[in-house]
């Protein structure tokens, strides 16, 4: 169970990273450089609602890392 659990957060850490870098941001940092091509490869709109999508997964994706975060210290103490 913990062994399942210690895996979860690996991947849910790395699903986390990931997401996070592939959105664009408003100003060329590191993920600008490396996603910031997304707008012209999906156009306009579909670069948005492809943000917009992103920021959702990013929002889930923490908040299940979080909570899987916390059973684990729970099962562990």
């Amino acid at each position: 169970m913990l062994l399942a659990l210690e895996i979860s957060l690996l991947v849910m850490g790395v699903a986390l990273v990931v997401c996070v870098l592939a959105q664009s941001a408003k100003e060329k940092g590191l993920s600008g450089s490396i996603a910031g091509g997304a707008e012209t490869f999906f156009g306009k709109t579909k670069g948005k609602t492809m943000d917009r999508i992103l920021n959702k997964l990013t929002i889930v994706l923490a908040s299940v890392f979080g909570i899987l975060s916390l059973v684990t210290y729970l099962i562990i103490a």
